[in-house]
Protein backbone atom coordinates (compact mmCIF):
# COMPACT_ATOMS: atom_id res chain seq x y z
CA UNK A 1 0.00 0.00 0.00
CA UNK A 2 1.55 3.66 -1.60
CA UNK A 3 1.85 6.39 1.25
CA UNK A 4 -0.48 8.40 -1.65
CA UNK A 5 -3.20 5.65 -1.46
CA UNK A 6 -3.03 6.05 2.92
CA UNK A 7 -3.28 9.64 2.54
CA UNK A 8 -6.38 9.43 0.28
CA UNK A 9 -7.60 7.51 3.07
CA UNK A 10 -7.06 9.62 5.61
CA UNK A 11 -4.14 7.90 7.20
CA UNK A 12 -0.91 10.19 7.13
CA UNK A 13 2.67 7.53 6.50
CA UNK A 14 3.44 6.76 10.23
CA UNK A 15 5.51 3.28 10.43
CA UNK A 16 4.82 0.11 7.93
CA UNK A 17 1.16 -0.49 6.32
CA UNK A 18 -0.07 -2.75 8.15
CA UNK A 19 -2.73 -5.97 6.53
CA UNK A 20 -3.19 -6.13 2.99
CA UNK A 21 -4.85 -3.26 0.59
CA UNK A 22 -8.27 -4.46 -0.24
CA UNK A 23 -9.96 -4.58 -3.86
CA UNK A 24 -13.72 -5.56 -3.63
CA UNK A 25 -14.77 -7.87 -6.63
CA UNK A 26 -17.93 -9.81 -5.67
CA UNK A 27 -17.50 -9.71 -2.08
CA UNK A 28 -13.63 -11.26 -1.96
CA UNK A 29 -10.69 -9.91 -0.78
CA UNK A 30 -7.97 -9.02 -3.36
CA UNK A 31 -5.89 -12.72 -1.93
CA UNK A 32 -9.12 -14.75 -2.29
CA UNK A 33 -10.27 -14.50 1.39
CA UNK A 34 -13.75 -14.16 2.34
CA UNK A 35 -14.26 -10.61 3.02
CA UNK A 36 -15.58 -10.38 5.97
CA UNK A 37 -11.97 -10.43 6.77
CA UNK A 38 -11.72 -6.92 5.57
CA UNK A 39 -11.79 -4.04 8.38
CA UNK A 40 -12.89 -0.63 7.99
CA UNK A 41 -12.66 2.38 10.45
CA UNK A 42 -14.61 5.34 11.08
CA UNK A 43 -13.80 8.14 13.29
CA UNK A 44 -15.75 11.13 14.16
CA UNK A 45 -13.76 14.10 15.48
CA UNK A 46 -16.66 16.19 16.67
CA UNK A 47 -16.79 19.47 18.89
CA UNK A 48 -17.16 17.63 21.74
CA UNK A 49 -16.14 14.20 21.56
CA UNK A 50 -13.34 12.05 19.42
CA UNK A 51 -15.44 8.48 18.67
CA UNK A 52 -13.66 5.45 16.51
CA UNK A 53 -15.38 2.36 15.02
CA UNK A 54 -13.55 -0.76 13.94
CA UNK A 55 -15.53 -3.20 12.36
CA UNK A 56 -15.89 -5.57 9.66
CA UNK A 57 -18.74 -6.92 7.25
CA UNK A 58 -21.00 -9.44 8.52
CA UNK A 59 -24.00 -10.36 6.63
CA UNK A 60 -26.09 -7.23 5.84
CA UNK A 61 -24.12 -5.14 8.25
CA UNK A 62 -21.24 -5.11 10.13
CA UNK A 63 -19.63 -6.90 13.41
CA UNK A 64 -18.02 -3.95 15.55
CA UNK A 65 -14.05 -5.31 16.84
CA UNK A 66 -12.56 -2.21 18.79
CA UNK A 67 -14.14 0.94 19.35
CA UNK A 68 -12.85 4.38 21.41
CA UNK A 69 -14.79 7.33 22.66
CA UNK A 70 -13.10 10.04 24.86
CA UNK A 71 -14.78 13.76 25.55
CA UNK A 72 -12.18 16.23 24.62
CA UNK A 73 -13.65 19.26 23.63
CA UNK A 74 -12.20 20.64 21.03
CA UNK A 75 -14.32 23.70 20.68
CA UNK A 76 -14.00 24.75 23.98
CA UNK A 77 -13.82 28.27 23.19
CA UNK A 78 -14.34 28.70 19.56
CA UNK A 79 -17.24 30.09 19.59
CA UNK A 80 -15.87 33.29 21.23
CA UNK A 81 -12.13 32.99 19.96
CA UNK A 82 -12.66 31.48 16.43
CA UNK A 83 -10.02 29.70 17.34
CA UNK A 84 -9.07 25.81 18.70
CA UNK A 85 -7.13 26.48 21.75
CA UNK A 86 -3.55 24.40 22.28
CA UNK A 87 -5.26 22.51 25.33
CA UNK A 88 -8.08 21.38 23.04
CA UNK A 89 -5.56 20.70 20.55
CA UNK A 90 -3.38 18.69 22.93
CA UNK A 91 -6.50 16.79 23.85
CA UNK A 92 -7.33 16.17 20.56
CA UNK A 93 -3.97 15.01 19.09
CA UNK A 94 -3.68 12.67 22.36
CA UNK A 95 -6.77 10.87 21.62
CA UNK A 96 -6.18 10.67 17.67
CA UNK A 97 -2.83 9.01 18.33
CA UNK A 98 -4.76 6.02 20.58
CA UNK A 99 -7.08 6.13 17.46
CA UNK A 100 -3.84 5.70 15.04
CA UNK A 101 -2.47 2.61 17.31
CA UNK A 102 -6.10 1.04 17.47
CA UNK A 103 -6.51 1.09 13.12
CA UNK A 104 -2.83 -0.32 13.06
CA UNK A 105 -3.36 -2.92 16.06
CA UNK A 106 -6.29 -3.96 13.87
CA UNK A 107 -4.36 -3.57 10.53
CA UNK A 108 -7.72 -1.23 9.10
CA UNK A 109 -6.91 -0.60 5.87
CA UNK A 110 -10.48 0.86 4.59
CA UNK A 111 -10.53 4.16 6.62
CA UNK A 112 -12.88 7.77 6.29
CA UNK A 113 -11.37 9.99 8.82
CA UNK A 114 -14.00 13.25 9.53
CA UNK A 115 -14.40 16.38 11.27
CA UNK A 116 -16.84 18.59 12.23
CA UNK A 117 -18.45 21.84 13.36
CA UNK A 118 -15.40 23.02 15.35
CA UNK A 119 -12.86 22.63 12.40
CA UNK A 120 -15.71 24.11 10.21
CA UNK A 121 -15.67 27.56 12.22
CA UNK A 122 -12.07 27.44 13.78
CA UNK A 123 -9.58 29.78 11.94
CA UNK A 124 -6.95 28.20 12.89
CA UNK A 125 -8.37 24.13 11.70
CA UNK A 126 -5.50 23.95 8.72
CA UNK A 127 -2.71 24.37 11.19
CA UNK A 128 -4.52 21.87 13.64
CA UNK A 129 -4.89 19.22 10.52
CA UNK A 130 -1.56 19.70 9.91
CA UNK A 131 0.00 19.33 13.84
CA UNK A 132 -2.40 16.20 13.92
CA UNK A 133 -1.02 14.64 10.49
CA UNK A 134 2.53 15.26 12.15
CA UNK A 135 1.94 14.25 15.74
CA UNK A 136 -0.92 11.84 15.34
CA UNK A 137 -0.36 10.21 11.93
CA UNK A 138 -4.02 10.61 10.83
CA UNK A 139 -5.14 13.28 7.99
CA UNK A 140 -8.67 14.10 8.66
CA UNK A 141 -11.32 15.46 6.18
CA UNK A 142 -13.69 18.01 7.02
CA UNK A 143 -17.39 17.43 6.35
CA UNK A 144 -19.54 19.89 5.24
CA UNK A 145 -23.00 19.81 7.16
CA UNK A 146 -25.10 18.28 4.41
CA UNK A 147 -23.11 15.24 4.34
CA UNK A 148 -23.07 15.70 8.57
CA UNK A 149 -26.51 14.59 8.04
CA UNK A 150 -26.77 12.38 5.34
CA UNK A 151 -23.87 10.46 7.26
CA UNK A 152 -26.42 10.48 10.37
CA UNK A 153 -29.79 9.31 8.19
CA UNK A 154 -27.79 5.70 6.88
CA UNK A 155 -26.48 5.20 10.46
CA UNK A 156 -29.38 5.41 12.41
CA UNK A 157 -31.67 4.40 9.37
CA UNK A 158 -32.39 1.04 11.00
CA UNK A 159 -34.24 2.27 13.82
CA UNK A 160 -36.94 3.70 11.92
CA UNK A 161 -40.36 2.24 12.67
CA UNK A 162 -40.89 0.19 10.12
CA UNK A 163 -44.73 0.62 10.58
CA UNK A 164 -44.26 4.22 10.00
CA UNK A 165 -44.17 6.90 7.20
CA UNK A 166 -40.54 8.55 8.72
CA UNK A 167 -39.01 10.38 11.05
CA UNK A 168 -37.65 13.51 12.02
CA UNK A 169 -34.29 12.85 12.54
CA UNK A 170 -31.99 14.70 14.73
CA UNK A 171 -28.53 14.94 15.65
CA UNK A 172 -27.73 17.31 18.65
CA UNK A 173 -23.42 17.90 18.23
CA UNK A 174 -21.12 20.12 20.11
CA UNK A 175 -21.00 23.07 17.63
CA UNK A 176 -24.27 22.55 15.65
CA UNK A 177 -27.35 20.16 15.12
CA UNK A 178 -28.84 18.76 12.39
CA UNK A 179 -32.32 17.70 11.46
CA UNK A 180 -33.35 15.63 8.63
CA UNK A 181 -36.83 14.92 7.68
CA UNK A 182 -37.09 11.55 6.28
CA UNK A 183 -39.86 10.00 4.60
CA UNK A 184 -40.48 5.87 4.10
CA UNK A 185 -42.68 3.57 2.37
CA UNK A 186 -44.85 1.49 5.00
CA UNK A 187 -45.87 -0.86 2.18
CA UNK A 188 -42.47 -1.86 1.24
CA UNK A 189 -40.14 -2.91 4.19
CA UNK A 190 -37.44 -2.99 1.36
CA UNK A 191 -37.29 0.38 0.58
CA UNK A 192 -34.74 2.78 1.23
CA UNK A 193 -35.68 5.35 3.14
CA UNK A 194 -35.61 9.21 1.64
CA UNK A 195 -34.20 12.24 2.78
CA UNK A 196 -36.69 15.04 1.60
CA UNK A 197 -35.38 17.52 3.95
CA UNK A 198 -32.50 18.46 5.99
CA UNK A 199 -31.30 22.02 8.03
CA UNK A 200 -28.52 22.83 10.41
CA UNK A 201 -28.06 25.24 12.93
CA UNK A 202 -24.64 26.39 14.40
CA UNK A 203 -25.58 25.58 17.34
CA UNK A 204 -24.54 22.35 19.82
CA UNK A 205 -24.44 21.85 23.85
CA UNK A 206 -20.75 23.47 23.92
CA UNK A 207 -21.86 26.02 22.11
CA UNK A 208 -25.59 26.84 24.18
CA UNK A 209 -23.36 26.21 27.47
CA UNK A 210 -20.83 28.83 26.60
CA UNK A 211 -23.65 31.20 26.10
CA UNK A 212 -25.52 30.47 28.78
CA UNK A 213 -23.83 28.88 31.04
CA UNK A 214 -24.25 25.31 31.81
CA UNK A 215 -23.07 24.36 35.40
CA UNK A 216 -25.90 26.14 36.92
CA UNK A 217 -29.44 26.44 35.04
CA UNK A 218 -32.14 28.20 36.58
CA UNK A 219 -35.62 27.71 34.97
CA UNK A 220 -35.04 31.09 33.51
CA UNK A 221 -31.90 30.48 31.86
CA UNK A 222 -33.17 27.12 30.81
CA UNK A 223 -36.14 28.95 28.93
CA UNK A 224 -33.68 31.52 27.22
CA UNK A 225 -31.79 28.71 25.85
CA UNK A 226 -35.09 26.96 24.25
CA UNK A 227 -36.26 30.28 22.89
CA UNK A 228 -32.49 30.94 21.25
CA UNK A 229 -32.53 27.26 19.60
CA UNK A 230 -36.25 28.10 18.60
CA UNK A 231 -35.74 30.91 16.54
CA UNK A 232 -33.47 28.54 14.26
CA UNK A 233 -35.40 25.92 13.70
CA UNK A 234 -39.03 27.37 13.52
CA UNK A 235 -38.10 28.35 9.64
CA UNK A 236 -37.82 24.64 9.00
CA UNK A 237 -40.86 23.39 10.91
CA UNK A 238 -42.93 25.99 8.86
CA UNK A 239 -41.51 24.44 5.63
CA UNK A 240 -41.37 20.62 7.11
CA UNK A 241 -43.52 20.36 9.94
CA UNK A 242 -46.71 19.52 8.41
CA UNK A 243 -48.49 15.89 7.64
CA UNK A 244 -46.86 14.12 10.63
CA UNK A 245 -49.22 11.35 11.18
CA UNK A 246 -46.86 8.10 11.50
CA UNK A 247 -44.20 10.10 11.77
CA UNK A 248 -41.91 9.90 15.15
CA UNK A 249 -38.45 11.29 16.39
CA UNK A 250 -35.23 9.79 16.21
CA UNK A 251 -32.72 11.01 18.38
CA UNK A 252 -28.84 10.75 17.78
CA UNK A 253 -26.82 12.32 20.51
CA UNK A 254 -25.21 12.43 23.92
CA UNK A 255 -28.09 13.81 25.21
CA UNK A 256 -30.66 11.63 24.13
CA UNK A 257 -28.73 8.28 25.40
CA UNK A 258 -27.95 10.25 29.23
CA UNK A 259 -31.81 11.41 28.99
CA UNK A 260 -32.95 7.33 28.19
CA UNK A 261 -29.97 6.07 30.83
CA UNK A 262 -31.29 8.84 33.85
CA UNK A 263 -34.95 7.82 32.71
CA UNK A 264 -33.97 4.02 33.04
CA UNK A 265 -32.69 4.64 36.59
CA UNK A 266 -29.86 2.94 34.86
CA UNK A 267 -27.02 2.33 37.86
CA UNK A 268 -24.72 2.81 34.77
CA UNK A 269 -24.51 3.68 31.05
CA UNK A 270 -25.34 0.50 29.30
CA UNK A 271 -25.85 0.74 25.44
CA UNK A 272 -27.35 -2.22 24.94
CA UNK A 273 -30.40 -0.96 27.16
CA UNK A 274 -30.30 2.40 25.20
CA UNK A 275 -29.66 1.89 21.56
CA UNK A 276 -33.06 2.00 20.14
CA UNK A 277 -35.52 2.56 23.12
CA UNK A 278 -38.79 4.78 22.96
CA UNK A 279 -39.43 7.29 24.72
CA UNK A 280 -42.68 9.00 25.44
CA UNK A 281 -43.48 12.55 25.59
CA UNK A 282 -44.54 12.03 29.25
CA UNK A 283 -41.30 10.44 29.72
CA UNK A 284 -38.83 13.30 28.43
CA UNK A 285 -40.78 15.78 30.21
CA UNK A 286 -40.56 13.89 33.46
CA UNK A 287 -36.65 13.41 33.14
CA UNK A 288 -35.70 16.86 32.23
CA UNK A 289 -37.71 18.25 34.67
CA UNK A 290 -35.45 16.36 37.31
CA UNK A 291 -32.36 17.08 35.55
CA UNK A 292 -33.23 20.88 36.18
CA UNK A 293 -34.15 20.59 39.72
CA UNK A 294 -30.53 18.53 39.99
CA UNK A 295 -27.38 20.74 40.66
CA UNK A 296 -24.23 20.60 39.43
CA UNK A 297 -22.81 18.14 42.01
CA UNK A 298 -26.09 15.91 41.63
CA UNK A 299 -25.69 15.68 37.90
CA UNK A 300 -22.22 15.10 38.08
CA UNK A 301 -22.39 12.66 40.07
CA UNK A 302 -25.04 10.49 38.13
CA UNK A 303 -23.21 7.93 36.71
CA UNK A 304 -25.14 8.30 33.46
CA UNK A 305 -23.79 11.78 33.57
CA UNK A 306 -20.78 11.93 34.62
CA UNK A 307 -18.56 15.21 35.23
CA UNK A 308 -18.10 15.45 31.65
CA UNK A 309 -21.19 16.21 30.45
CA UNK A 310 -22.64 17.79 33.68
CA UNK A 311 -22.47 20.91 32.40
CA UNK A 312 -23.74 20.20 28.98
CA UNK A 313 -26.89 18.02 29.38
CA UNK A 314 -29.38 20.67 29.91
CA UNK A 315 -27.67 22.80 26.91
CA UNK A 316 -28.65 19.44 25.01
CA UNK A 317 -32.16 19.23 26.54
CA UNK A 318 -32.98 22.69 25.52
CA UNK A 319 -32.15 22.03 22.31
CA UNK A 320 -34.38 18.75 22.22
CA UNK A 321 -37.12 20.98 23.42
CA UNK A 322 -36.87 23.41 20.80
CA UNK A 323 -37.47 20.95 18.72
CA UNK A 324 -40.38 18.73 20.24
CA UNK A 325 -42.22 22.04 20.37
CA UNK A 326 -41.85 22.66 16.64
CA UNK A 327 -42.50 18.86 15.95
CA UNK A 328 -44.84 18.05 18.49
CA UNK A 329 -44.17 13.99 17.73
CA UNK A 330 -45.17 11.26 20.96
CA UNK A 331 -42.40 8.98 20.68
CA UNK A 332 -38.58 9.70 20.22
CA UNK A 333 -36.43 6.50 19.58
CA UNK A 334 -33.11 6.65 20.95
CA UNK A 335 -30.20 6.34 18.58
CA UNK A 336 -26.56 5.24 20.26
CA UNK A 337 -25.28 5.15 16.83
CA UNK A 338 -24.50 8.00 13.95
CA UNK A 339 -22.16 9.50 12.03
CA UNK A 340 -19.28 6.61 12.59
CA UNK A 341 -22.16 3.59 11.55
CA UNK A 342 -23.00 5.70 8.62
CA UNK A 343 -19.31 6.22 7.52
CA UNK A 344 -18.61 2.66 7.81
CA UNK A 345 -22.20 1.29 6.00
CA UNK A 346 -21.45 3.32 3.25
CA UNK A 347 -17.72 2.43 2.67
CA UNK A 348 -19.19 -1.40 2.42
CA UNK A 349 -21.89 -0.53 0.36
CA UNK A 350 -19.40 0.98 -2.15
CA UNK A 351 -17.37 -1.95 -1.56
CA UNK A 352 -20.19 -4.23 -2.29
CA UNK A 353 -19.86 -6.38 0.57
CA UNK A 354 -23.42 -5.10 1.95
CA UNK A 355 -26.91 -4.26 0.38
CA UNK A 356 -27.95 -0.73 -0.57
CA UNK A 357 -31.40 -1.14 2.01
Amino acid sequence: MTDDTRLRDGFAPRGPAQGLAVQRSGGMAADGRDASSSVYAALDLGTNNCRLLIAQPAGDSFRVIDSFSRIIRLGEGVSTSGVISEAAIARAVAALSICRDKIQLRGAQRLRLIATEACRAASNADDFLAQVARDAGITLEIIDRETEAALAVIGCSPLLDPKGRGAILFDIGGGSSELVRIARDPADPDAKPEIRAWMSIPLGVVTLAEKFGGEHVTKESYALMVKDVAQHVAPFAIEHGGDLDGMHLLGTSGTVTTLAGVHLHLPRYDRRRIDGVWLGHDDLDATIAKLLSMSFEERAANQCIGPERADLVLAGCAILDAIRHVFPLPRLRVADRGLREGMLVEMMREDGLIGGG
